[in-house]
């Protein structure tokens, strides 16, 4: 039996290309709580995501960086932020966790875990973003994230039916909100333009009942599923 087939039965072997310390830590990240996605928006943590890729096929295009900022009982906490840079690339923002260009793939990965903890996650585009990061997590550490992950391109447009940003993706959301990225594509700027958007989506959706993850997950999956009937 593969690695890969051991770990979706659900069969957790030890990685023999990790050090003790590196398995210590893995351990140590896997038997954190589950997320309680049924708190308020007000009462927990987001986790706040973006990427830089080499391209955009999930399947063969690599991870460059990720820029993570938490969200916590709905304000951005600056002092909670991330950034991981997997290949040679130039770090955004000055002042925030990073793990450098150098830096022992695996070590980076188990970084980002540490960081997220066990959610919930949070982005814009979350197929792409998430494919990309699960992927990499897997090749490197042999570990599925298996974190519940809320994405704004679908819940935004039910909260705010009055605005049509279909043709503009992220951008018109910005816009509309008066929102300005310090540098759009960089992971660790849009990660916080994002959490930006998110404080924004969790005032609304507590105003109209949507007051936990739990709700906006529910919002989602209604709304993709009208999308895929239509």
């Amino acid at each position: 039996m593969t690695w890969l087939s051991r770990l979706f039965a659900g069969q957790e072997a030890p990685d023999p290309a990790l050090t003790a310390r590196q398995q210590q830590l893995l351990a140590n990240w896997r038997q954190l709580p589950a997320p309680d996605m049924r708190r308020s928006h007000y009462r927990c943590r987001y986790v706040v995501v973006d990427v830089e890729t080499t391209g955009i096929d999930v399947k063969t295009d690599r991870l460059c960086a990720i820029g993570a900022l938490a969200v916590v009982d709905g304000q951005i906490d600056f002092k909670d932020a991330f950034q991981l840079v997997l290949a040679d690339a130039v770090p955004s923002a000055a002042g925030l966790a990073a793990e450098r260009s150098g830096a022992a793939p695996v070590d980076a990965l188990l970084a980002f875990l540490d960081f997220a903890g066990k959610g919930p996650m949070l982005a814009y585009n979350v197929p792409f973003v998430a494919a990309m990061i699960e992927r990499t997590l897997a090749e490197g550490l042999r570990v599925e994230l298996g974190l519940p992950w809320v994405d704004l391109a679908w819940v935004m447009p039910d909260l705010f039916r009055n605005i049509d940003p279909a043709q503009g993706g992220l951008d018109a959301w910005l816009s509309h909100f008066g929102i300005e990225s310090i540098r759009r594509h960089d992971a660790v700027s849009d990660a916080y333009v994002t959490a930006q958007l998110l404080q924004i989506t969790i005032a609304s959706g507590a105003r109209k009942g949507f007051a936990t993850p739990a709700s906006l997950l529910e919002l989602e999956k209604a709304r993709r599923h009208m999308h895929q009937s239509g």
